[in-house]
């Protein structure tokens, strides 16, 4: 039996154990769907950890109309809902006298004048400092209306003005383009310091993409092949089995490409890719991640037909309930051709990685909720085990998985029992639950905790934002000039288009079945 090893709720990011600090925690867009799904039960499971500030307040601040009490009843139905625990009425009535709302709106001066009374009334009832996280739950269109007025009311605390501290959360997207993501980094950079700013995805907070460099690092005998002399290739899925849904407004100024590699893909790749740091500090590992996307080879001009493809879901059945295309979904234009599916393939062009491929892919609609990275490595010679071209040996792949099954697997050959010499590929496994049990600590519970300790190292500083841009939008100029009347499309509950298959096969791969 797997030797079972508890959590330590206070090793925040990448190990290390800062503690988190004294401060008030306003959610703007407090009464939001995802402070309910995501934001209030996380801060719920980290007060059932301990790990919390022992002096510590949430302000919900949005337009509904609530009070103290209602806000309070909110959290509770959020937590029962979606907390990965179950609610214990002890913890409970502790956790809920931290919990305050006021009502306003994000764009009147006197709705900050409001919350700058609210807080300072706050302060002295949980014993809280003047210490505050602006968490902006809000559409990006209103990031700087938020940010203007909290500057004008005085809200903001000067980074260099210790030991008060002023921090803001954005959630992505960081823009649209690389222009768009400029304008609103340079909002942020009138009102705050860089390190005060923690651009949040909630992907850097899996345990296994944490892992990664742990595996890498920590592993004598995984840096040594980490290279172009033994990998073939690498494979980088997410996949997500829902549709567009209620998003389908945002989605259709988005697409894949700007939804999911941009922001998430791109950031796995970095940590797939970064060269070793010295050391685990926040603007070391930030400094090599970046190196990776400065190295990535751009596509553009007519590189972009040849490296990505695009398509569309149409109609088709999961879990055997028939389900509509995306131009049949409500707030879908007709002859929309925004993609829901992208696939890339990609190099990055330095001497750890020359000539390797990284193929990328997500969609929406597939068969299973899943993502993984999957490194395959080089065929061993035809010599002795591997003569037979028609009965080639299976290669070797270290894969990761991500979600939902949470671990990672390395598939070797081993010899069938028998009188004869017969080869058969086995996977050693590692799961996540086997090992540690109780199901860990969700994403957003480390990264709010890592946001109280002022650790930035699982966040995206601006130079990588908008370097991922700039290669991004690439890809989005070329599209735009060349606008297909149509995508090419796959069946809902398929692994995707043709068109997808042949650019991986093209090269003698294929994809990898979650």
């Amino acid at each position: 039996m797997a030797e079972m090893i508890p959590h330590n709720p206070l090793a925040t990011g990448l190990g290390r154990a800062r503690e988190p600090q004294p401060c008030t925690l306003v959610i703007f867009g407090g009464a939001g769907d995802l402070a309910r799904r995501k934001l209030l039960p996380a801060l719920y499971n980290l007060a059932l950890d301990g790990a919390l500030p022992t002096n510590f307040a949430v302000l919900g601040f949005a337009r509904a109309d609530l009070d103290d009490a209602g806000f309070r009843a909110f959290a509770r139905e959020g937590v029962e809902k979606f907390s990965r625990r179950s609610i214990d009425e002890a913890h409970w009535s502790d956790f809920e006298r931290g919990l305050f709302y006021l009502r306003g709106s994000f764009d009147r001066d006197e709705s900050y004048q409001a919350l700058k009374q609210r807080l300072g009334e706050i302060a002295p009832q949980c014993g809280v400092p003047g210490d505050h996280i602006f968490y902006l739950a809000i559409p990006p269109s209103l990031i700087g209306d938020a940010v203007e007025h909290l500057g004008r009311a005085g809200l903001i605390a000067p980074a260099d003005r210790a030991p008060l501290f002023s921090r803001i959360v954005v959630e992505k997207p960081i823009g649209h383009d690389l222009a768009s993501a400029r304008e609103v980094n340079d909002i942020l950079a009138k009102a705050f310091a860089e390190r005060q700013i923690f651009r949040i995805d909630h992907y850097l907070g899996k345990e296994t993409v944490q892992n990664i460099m742990v595996m890498r690092f920590a592993n004598a005998i995984f840096e040594p092949l980490w290279n172009q002399k033994y990998i073939d290739h690498v494979q980088l899925t997410v996949a997500e089995e829902e549709g567009v849904g209620t998003r389908a407004g945002y989605y259709e100024e988005a697409g894949a490409l700007r939804d999911m590699v941009q922001n998430h893909i791109l950031q796995l790749l970095c940590l797939t890719a970064m060269e070793p740091p010295w050391s685990i500090t926040e603007d070391v590992i930030r400094d090599h991640k970046l190196e990776v996307l400065q190295c990535l080879r751009p596509i553009e001009g007519a590189d972009v037909d040849r490296y990505v493809v695009r398509a569309q879901y149409a109609e088709g059945y999961q879990r055997g309930l028939e389900v509509p295309g995306y131009r049949d979904e409500k707030r879908v234009k007709p002859g929309s051709v925004t993609e829901t599916y992208v696939a890339l393939k990609v190099f990055v062009d330095n001497w750890r990685w020359a000539g390797v491929p990284f193929y990328l892919r997500t969609g929406k609609r597939l068969p299973k909720r899943a993502s993984e990275i999957a490194v395959q490595f080089k065929d061993v010679p035809p010599i002795l085990f591997n003569t037979d071209p028609g009965a080639a040996l299976e290669p070797n792949v270290l894969a990761l998985r991500i979600q939902p099954d949470e671990g990672l697997s390395l598939r070797i050959a081993t010899k069938l029992p028998g009188a004869k010499m017969r080869i058969y590929p086995v996977k050693m496994d590692f799961r996540y639950g086997s090992t540690f049990g109780d199901q860990g600590p969700e994403a957003y519970e480390t990264l709010l905790l890592d946001v109280m300790a002022g650790d930035a190292t699982l966040f995206m500083r601006r130079d990588a934002v908008e370097t991922s841009w700039a290669w991004v939008t690439a890809i989005l100029d070329a599209w735009t000039k060349s606008a297909p009347p149509a995508l090419p499309a796959y069946e809902a509950g398929t692994w995707g288009p043709a068109e997808a298959e042949r650019l991986i096969e093209g090269d003698g791969h294929k994809w990898r079945t979650l």
